[in-house]
């Protein structure tokens, strides 16, 4: 008996295969397959970036700034440490002091109004300045000297001295007079600080600006300010009366002047009238 051969089975197509074709049969498999399949590429889709952290960004770059920023600040005290400390021992450098040396009460009147009291005076002020410095120059613009009562500052006269410039190991001597001519003060200060007959003490003020000269090179000039205390002064004499004239029968005789007064210049001694001198330093609208 002979034997049947039967076809091989067929393997069932992909579900999509099926629904490919309208009437709901497999399309025919070709073998082999064609090129256009076996070389196909997948579409590039190109991704979207994705976003960085800006804010951890930003504080990285702060930082680094801050870092710099104090690592330049911290070399550059040092240079100007290292300058400083090169420049104080090759100059040893030291302020200017100022003394007063004598004050005289040439002139007072002062009007007895209880409402606005005038006051009319004269002061001539002697002050010396030294320069203790071997190598230093100091260059002065004009002093405003001014001279008010310790008690309750009734000013008593301003007066402007001409600059100068004060060589090195230099003392230099200066004079100025200062007066008021019929200026109204405060009653109730001037009639308790002013006094006609008696001591009283005064303060005198020197304000001007100063600069530096090393060799050639200059430095820019910043306000100073002396100021002196403990000074007192003495009103002058009142003026000798007049001898009067006796008239006799006989004769005329005259009476004898009375003997003059006292000189009213006061001699201020250096070690207890030295002058403070202040650096005023001026930022925007303020004087330091």
């Amino acid at each position: 008996m002979a034997d049947r051969v039967y076809p091989a089975a067929k393997p069932n197509p992909p579900p999509g295969a099926a629904a490919a074709n309208g009437n709901g049969s497999a399309p025919p498999a070709s073998f082999p397959a064609p090129k256009s399949q076996m070389y196909q590429r997948p579409i590039y889709r190109p991704q979207a970036p994705t976003k960085r952290r800006r804010g951890r960004s930003c504080r990285c770059s702060f930082c680094c700034c801050f870092c710099w920023a104090l690592l330049v600040l911290i070399l550059l005290a040092f240079v100007a440490a290292v300058a400083g400390g090169a420049f104080y021992l090759l100059y040893r450098p030291q302020r200017p002091s100022f003394t007063v040396s004598s004050v005289r009460l040439t002139s007072l009147n002062l009007t007895s109004s209880p409402t606005a009291p005038v006051l009319t005076d004269a002061i001539t002020l002697t002050v010396t300045a030294r320069n203790p410095n071997k190598k230093m120059v100091y260059l002065y613009d004009d002093l405003t000297l001014s001279v008010a009562t310790a008690a309750n500052a009734v000013p008593l006269g301003t007066a402007t001295v001409p600059g100068f410039t004060h060589a090195a190991g230099n003392t230099t001597v200066v004079t100025a007079t200062v007066a008021n001519s019929a200026v109204t003060v405060d009653p109730s200060g001037a009639g308790s600080d002013i006094k006609r007959s008696g001591a009283f003490s005064v303060v005198v003020d020197a304000d001007t600006s100063a600069g530096v000269r090393v060799g050639g090179l200059k430095t820019k000039k910043i306000g100073i300010q002396v100021h002196c205390e403990g000074i007192k002064v003495t009103p002058p004499p009142p003026p000798p009366v007049a001898p009067k004239k006796v008239k006799g029968k006989n004769s005329t005789a005259a009476l004898a002047p009375a003997p003059a007064a006292a000189d009213a210049e006061t001699t201020v001694s250096t070690a207890a009238h030295s002058c403070k001198v202040r650096v005023r330093v001026k930022i925007w609208k303020w004087t330091f």
